[in-house]
C-alpha cells in the first residue's frame, strides 16, 4: 500500500509577498471564504479561515499571492504579525520545527493522511454560523480571457526594478468647480518597451515614506489608452486618476497617491511597474459583442475597449460587434469623458447612463439602467460572442451580477446555466476595488 508524509502539527500557512503585492484587492475579492483583510499597507490571509481553495491563486496579477510556509499549527503568523511586514519571512528549516514541537514527519496510508490533514486543519477552523447563504458575485467573475484577447505581457518592471515614465499630459476630464475631480494622466514610456492591451494596469509608486518611515507602496491604476498608445504609434499610455479627498464613510482623508499624480506636471518623472492583468482583455475576433458597466474611474479600461474599436471602425475595413455602456457616476458633472462621449455615433456605441445624486431627481444606479434595457442584455445573454466587463467600487457588483440574473430568469434562462458558461468562456470579468 502507498504511503503519504503527514504531520498532524503543521500546516501550509499561506502567506502574501508585502514586496510584490500591488495592492489592487483582487485577492480579498475572489476569497469565497472572507480569509483575506488588510489594512493600509498590507494584504494578508487569516490562517483560522483560510481553507487552501486556491481560488485567489490565477487571477493575482503579480504571483504576490502564492507562496507559502510550513508552520506549526500552534505557531501560525497572525494577521497581526503579517500586517508589520516589509518581506515575508523565510521558510523554517526541519530543525527549527522540530524545536517548535512539530516533531518530524510520519508515513500514513492515503486514507488516514487525509483524515489526519482535515482533523489538523479543523483545528483551526471556525464553522461559519448556520444561516442563509448570500449571493456570491465573484463566484461568476472570469480568471481567463476571451478565447479570442491578444497575448498579455505581464511584470515586465517588477517592484524592485521600476521604470521611469514622464507626464505629457495632464488634464481635469469632469466639470471645472466641482470637488470632485477625475483627471487624465498621458504618461510618455520613452525608449523603454512597455506593451499593453485594453484592460491591464500598471503601478505608481509615490516618492517619499509614509507615517512610519517606511517607502510607499506601489498604487495600481487601470490603463485607459489603447494598445497603440493615447497618441497612435507612440510609446505612451493614458490613465483615469480621481483625487481622493475622502475615505468611503466620507470622512477627510488625502489619499497619497491620487493627490500625487493628480497633482503631476509636464515634464514630471514618475515611478511606473507593471504592467499587470492576463484576464481581463477585450476580445479581437471583430463580431464580438462588448458590455461595459462601470463607476467613475472604472472607466479607463471601457474608454480604452472603446477607442480601440473606434480606430478599427474608422479604418474602413472593420465591422465589428455591438457596443454598449452602463455608465455610472454622483452627477453629470463628476463623470469623467461626459462630454466626448456624446460625440460618439450612435450606431457605434449604445451608452446609458446613471446618476445617484442629480438634484430633484430618484437615485439611479447602473443596475437599473440594465434592468430597463433587459430586452437588449437578454438578447446578448443568449450570444455566446457576448463579453461583460464590470469595473468600478466593489459595492457595485453584487447589484450589477443580481441584475443580469434577474434578466436571464425573467426571461426564462437558466441563470446557473448561464453564469456557469460566463463565467468558463472568459465572457463575464468583474475587476471592482
Amino acid at each position: 500500500m502507498d504511503m503519504a508524509v503527514v504531520n498532524v502539527r503543521v500546516i501550509k500557512q499561506h502567506l502574501i509577498d508585502p514586496e510584490i503585492c500591488i495592492r489592487c484587492n483582487t485577492c480579498e475579492a475572489t476569497c469565497p471564504v472572507n480569509a483575506i483583510t488588510h489594512d493600509d499597507r498590507n494584504y494578508v490571509v487569516r490562517a483560522d479561515v483560510c481553507n487552501s481553495c486556491m481560488a485567489c491563486i490565477s487571477p493575482c496579477p503579480t504571483g504576490s499571492i502564492d507562496n507559502w510556509r510550513t508552520m506549526p499549527v500552534a505557531k501560525a503568523y497572525s494577521i497581526e504579525e503579517q500586517l508589520t511586514w516589509d518581506e515575508l519571512p523565510a521558510e523554517l528549516t526541519q530543525e527549527q520545527l522540530e524545536a517548535e514541537g512539530a516533531g518530524a514527519p510520519v508515513e500514513l496510508p492515503p486514507q488516514q493522511a487525509q483524515a489526519a490533514s482535515t482533523a489538523s486543519a479543523n483545528e483551526q477552523i471556525t464553522e461559519p454560523e448556520p444561516g442563509t447563504v448570500a449571493f456570491n458575485s465573484a463566484q461568476y467573475g472570469a480568471t481567463t480571457p476571451p478565447w479570442s484577447a491578444a497575448h498579455a505581457y505581464t511584470n515586465l518592471y517588477p517592484p524592485k526594478s521600476p521604470t521611469t515614465a514622464t507626464v505629457v499630459g495632464n488634464f481635469n476630464c469632469t466639470e471645472t468647480g466641482f470637488e470632485n475631480q477625475t483627471h487624465h494622466i498621458v504618461l510618455d514610456m520613452g525608449a523603454m518597451p512597455f506593451p499593453v492591451l485594453e484592460g491591464q494596469s500598471i503601478g505608481i509608486i509615490p516618492p517619499g515614506v509614509d507615517s512610519n518611515g517606511k517607502p510607499h507602496f506601489a498604487r495600481q491604476y487601470s490603463i485607459a489608452s489603447p494598445r497603440n498608445g493615447e497618441r497612435p504609434g507612440y510609446n505612451n499610455i493614458s490613465l483615469t486618476v480621481k483625487r481622493v479627498t475622502s475615505d468611503h464613510q466620507g470622512r477627510p482623508v488625502k489619499g497619497v497617491a491620487s493627490n500625487y499624480v493628480c497633482d503631476l506636471q509636464v515634464g514630471d518623472k514618475v515611478q511606473v511597474i507593471g504592467p499587470f492583468g492576463s484576464s481581463f482583455l477585450m476580445p479581437n475576433h471583430p463580431k464580438s459583442h462588448i458590455v461595459m458597466i462601470c463607476t467613475g474611474t472604472g472607466s479607463a479600461p471601457m474608454r480604452a475597449m472603446t477607442e480601440w474599436r473606434r480606430r478599427l471602425r474608422k479604418s474602413g475595413k472593420f465591422e465589428g460587434g455591438k457596443l454598449m455602456l452602463f455608465f455610472g457616476a454622483r452627477t453629470q458633472q463628476e463623470l469623467p469623458y461626459f462630454g466626448p462621449l456624446q460625440t460618439l455615433p450612435k450606431d457605434f456605441i449604445d451608452i446609458n447612463f446613471a446618476f445617484s445624486r442629480t438634484p430633484s431627481q430618484p437615485k439611479r444606479y447602473v443596475q437599473d439602467a440594465m434592468r430597463e434595457r433587459a430586452a437588449d442584455l437578454v438578447a446578448l445573454l443568449k450570444d455566446g460572442q457576448s463579453h461583460f466587463y464590470v469595473c468600478g467600487l466593489k459595492s457595485m457588483e453584487e447589484g450589477v451580477v443580481l441584475a443580469l440574473r434577474d434578466v436571464a430568469v425573467d426571461a426564462g434562462l437558466d441563470w446557473d446555466q448561464v453564469g456557469a458558461a460566463l463565467k468558463r468562456e472568459g465572457r463575464l470579468h468583474l475587476e471592482t476595488y
